[in-house]
């Protein structure tokens, strides 16, 4: 029996609740406790009339929740006197409203800080600034591989708190965590994966330093018989085994003696131990592309170890396609590939997206732009001349790849009169141009190198539209 969610089930009744952002996490939040006889108000800074926020409302109503609203550019306006604030992953917890809340006496979470104190499974959790929804996937996939019943959730997009009375004490629950996600949390998962740390997510947190420290929350609460998993070949994310309470095993792609863990070695996805490196998977034969899914599954082999078997691993490195949006094929038309990476909301992500390219040779008309987000666009530029001399800009930041392009082109003494640059209004003007550009053998990729806040609510968002835009284009 799960005491603590017994406990939770009665304390909430009655209880008058805020739940701040009716977005993908907290609508399944909101119905789950409404269940239990919370009294809910719901804040969003949407207007009254958005068409998703009016589809959720409506939604709430046909379904017999009734709720309080509270919305548009002075929605906080109301939060007060309220017992428990739930809120939204990428609001800041000193707000001054939930400062004065708190203050006052209110309890101030989130749905998966509640989740990680009611979940009565072990928890593997991975928090990184790229590789974190691949690596989680991998997790996931290994440990059903084994045998496992899986729960998956997290910041890869499914809230877990109203599956928790499903959820039993022998399976494995699997979370991806933002930054955001972890900037309050004082619970730590029983294995804690931080792929590599580099600046991200700077549009939001105060400085470098704050991001770091709201990823060290991943294991600065783990039990003494936890695991840590760090990338022995990330400075930042090495300089962390200083601090663990429990066991570390490393990850890493380029230093085959890193010792516990998972290693690179003679072509070989390796388990080292001791000096003795058991042989799991030929680099070759795992099928997403690229150095990064190298060094995602070495993460995530450290994870799973002594929970999975080398034959479940290698099962899914075999057959396992990539995750959507990541590198993924849309369609070929006359002769060229469409990829949609939506996922690579930082430089970070995209130079590795444009390098697993390169590994391959490809040729490429690359669309790119997004939201910055005060990131370092360093390597930026050469990663693209790699792949293109044809690049279409949609997006907030161009300007910021553009300079960063020419100044690293002179840098290498790339000709800018070979590069071809088209800037767009639009998604459905910057797919067109660049199918006008492509030649047969190459390919379209969609690698924004920021975030997708400028035009959009989420990356899926984005990525569905270029996949929808691609797949009406003729073959005219």
């Amino acid at each position: 029996m799960n005491h603590k969610l017994n406990d939770f089930k009665k304390m909430i009744r009655g209880k008058r609740v805020a739940v701040l952002g009716v977005g993908i996490s907290n609508r399944p939040l909101i119905r789950y406790i409404h269940a239990l006889g919370a009294k809910i108000t719901a804040f969003d800074m949407l207007p009254d009339n958005d068409p998703v926020l009016t589809a959720s409302r409506k939604a709430f109503e046909q379904e017999g929740i009734e709720i309080e609203w509270s919305t548009g550019n002075n929605y906080l306006s109301n939060l007060i006197g309220f017992d428990i604030i739930f809120r939204t992953p990428k609001m800041r917890s000193d707000v001054p409203q939930l400062l004065a809340e708190r203050t006052r006496g209110a309890v101030v979470t989130s749905e998966m800080e509640v989740f990680m104190e009611l979940c009565p499974a072990r928890i593997w959790a991975v928090t990184g600034s790229d590789g974190k929804t691949t690596t989680t996937t991998l997790i996931s996939l290994m440990l059903k591989e084994a045998g496992w019943r899986v729960h998956l959730g997290g910041n890869i997009g499914t809230p877990l708190l109203d599956r928790i009375d499903t959820i039993e004490a022998d399976d494995a629950v699997v979370l991806e965590l933002s930054s955001f996600q972890l900037m309050s949390m004082r619970k730590s998962p029983d294995i804690a994966v931080v792929t590599n740390i580099s600046p991200n997510h700077l549009d939001v947190h105060t400085d470098y330093q704050e991001y770091i420290d709201a990823k060290r929350n991943i294991y600065l609460y783990q039990p003494f018989n936890g695991r840590l998993i760090l990338n022995a070949d990330n400075y930042e994310t090495a300089v962390c085994a200083s601090e663990a309470r429990c066991f570390v095993n490393w990850f890493s792609r380029i230093n085959p003696t890193a010792e516990p863990g998972a290693v690179l070695k003679d072509g070989w996805l390796c388990w080292n131990y001791e000096g003795k490196c058991e042989r799991i998977i030929q680099k070759e034969a795992i099928v997403i592309p690229g150095k990064h899914n190298i060094e995602n599954y070495l993460a995530a082999i450290s994870a799973v170890w002594q929970y999975a078997d080398a034959e479940a691993i290698s099962r899914v490195a075999t057959t396992f396609c990539g995750v959507e949006h990541r590198l993924e094929l849309v369609r070929e038309l006359n002769g060229v590939r469409y990829y949609n990476s939506s996922i690579d909301t930082s430089p970070g992500r995209s130079i590795a997206a444009l390098n697993a390219l390169a590994e391959k040779k490809d040729k490429a008309v690359l669309i790119m732009g997004g939201q910055d987000k005060k990131c370092d666009y360093k390597g930026l530029g050469q990663a693209i001349l790699r792949v293109s001399d044809r690049i279409v800009f949609c997006g907030a930041n161009s300007e910021l790849i553009l300079d960063n392009l020419k100044q690293e082109a002179q840098q290498t003494d790339f000709d800018l009169s070979n590069l071809r640059i088209v800037k767009c209004g639009s998604y459905a003007d910057a797919v067109r141009k660049a199918k006008e550009m492509a030649r047969p053998g190459e390919a379209v990729v969609l690698t924004p190198a920021g975030t997708s806040f400028d035009f959009f609510r989420h990356f899926e968002e984005r990525g569905n539209l270029f996949k929808s835009l691609v797949n009406e284009l003729s073959d005219e």
